[in-house]
């Protein structure tokens, strides 16, 4: 990244608790004291009652591009991730052509510098077109300028175990990941919602908690077997929970994350059949919700993971059986884990850092991204605003999808302001300009 300006942010909170000055230099965080004097030709940015805390990561986001332009681009997602408070975002797999060769993932990762809004990681397929038969060039993208080092089929399960188990041993030689979409095909054939109470009174066919549980039980097995780093994504039952809780207790090298939709949202809003709550994994009963909260209060969940899934409208609106599945979320993770998490005192601000920055970053393997806000640091930093509500407009989000949850809904939290390598690609919650350094990548 080229070198940007200076900056002072007076009086922020970081990480909600001691109030401090923190001066931005070309790129870097160059101080964080309290009563920090004015650089000369340095930016003031008023930062009382705003919570500094590190950019976030997502680990877990659909931007759609190449080939599905209609649901989203990088560009549009990436404007998203800004507003949402990201300063990288991980561009999952399943788009068309699949991200299975060194071109393809080199390709997302051009756009992404072309844009300038966030860090753009890309993920890798585990299996060739997605199609759960043979590995794609894992050490050619592990190679390549992309460097990728998250890998993943998502959208659909590496349900073949030896398949799995080879992808797994792959990996370890360049010390990637493979992030495994937890669903025993077989166990969802023609699955519409949550197995459960709602579903048998709706009579629509249910997808069951074992069919996620089998796989991760198999797979933390083979992670321990491999001594491979295994992640497990958008984790959404009590069950899983636990076999991850299991899994860690014996030190086998597996991490996970939950959604935002999952902290917050039930099955028993499928009663309404809008679509727009159509998602793979499916919506759980709220002893699900429960229990993944309390698993990432307590670190056997690691993370939080937008899954951010941009639709078409034309692909949500309808009869829910024809629907697509997916929501959006790069623009509401932060309300809705505040809300679910901070409000309710089942975690602080220093904690909202690890599982939505820190802990992202490392299991990326973006060492850039994720430091702490302080002094010699990359200057990756947001300003939040805790005490702010909004209510949730999907016409006047940044992403092409309009396919929210959380439309209507009043919640808490806004981001002001994102320092993207030392530059603010976020003022006074509005887009700002990209970082300097997109335009020599056009």
């Amino acid at each position: 990244m080229s070198t940007t300006g200076t900056y002072l942010i007076r009086g922020a909170s970081v990480l909600g608790a001691e109030h401090a000055d923190i001066r931005i230099e070309n790129g870097i965080i160059a101080a964080v004291a309290p009563g920090l004097p004015v650089p000369e030709g340095a930016s003031v940015i008023e930062a009382e009652g705003l919570i500094a805390l590190p950019g976030m990561v997502d680990l877990h986001t659909h931007l759609r591009e190449p080939g599905r332009e209609d649901a989203e681009t990088v560009e549009t997602g990436t404007r998203a991730a800004a507003l949402g408070g990201f300063t990288a975002v991980h561009a999952m797999a399943n788009s068309m052509p699949v991200a299975d060769t060194a071109g393809v993932v080199e390709q997302v990762l051009h756009l992404g510098e072309r844009a300038g809004w966030v860090d753009v990681r890309p993920v890798g397929a585990v299996t060739v077109g997605l199609a759960g038969e043979q590995l794609a060039e894992l050490g050619a993208m592990a190679d390549s300028r992309a460097r990728v080092r998250v890998f993943s089929d998502d959208g659909k399960c590496v349900s073949d175990p030896v398949l799995m188990r080879r992808a797994l041993e792959y990996v370890k030689a360049f010390d990637g990941v493979i992030a495994q979409h937890a669903q025993e095909p077989r166990l969802t054939e023609g699955a519409q919602m949550n197995e459960g109470e709602v579903s048998a009174v709706l009579g629509l066919a249910g997808w069951p908690a074992v069919a996620e549980e089998s796989i991760i039980a198999r797979d933390v097995l083979l992670a321990r077997h491999t001594g491979s780093r295994l992640h497990v994504c958008h984790v959404s039952t009590a069950g899983s929970v636990e076999i991850l809780r299991w899994a860690k207790e014996r030190g086998i090298r597996v991490t996970a994350e939950v959604t935002p939709h999952h902290l917050l949202l039930t099955d028993e809003l499928v009663r309404t059949y809008d679509p727009v709550y159509k998602v793979n994994p499916p919506l759980r009963a709220e002893a699900d919700v429960q229990a993944v909260r309390r698993g990432l209060a307590d670190g056997t969940i690691d993370i939080v993971g937008t899954d951010h899934a941009p639709h078409p409208s034309e692909h949500k609106e309808g009869e829910w059986a024809h629907a697509a599945m997916g929501m959006t979320g790069l623009e509401t993770a932060l309300s809705v884990v505040q809300h679910a998490m901070i409000d309710t005192g089942l975690m602080d601000w220093a904690d909202f850092a690890r599982v939505t920055s820190a802990t992202p970053a490392l299991i990326g393997r973006v060492p850039e991204q994720g430091r702490p806000v302080a002094a010699g640091e990359p200057a990756n930093v947001i300003l939040v605003n805790p005490s702010a509500r909004r209510r949730v407009d999907p016409n006047k989000m940044a992403t092409k999808g309009r396919n929210s949850p959380f439309a209507g809904l009043e919640l808490p939290g806004g981001v002001e302001a994102v320092f993207y390598a030392g530059h603010p690609t976020v003022l006074n919650g509005r887009l700002n300009t990209p970082h300097p350094a997109a335009a020599k990548e056009s």
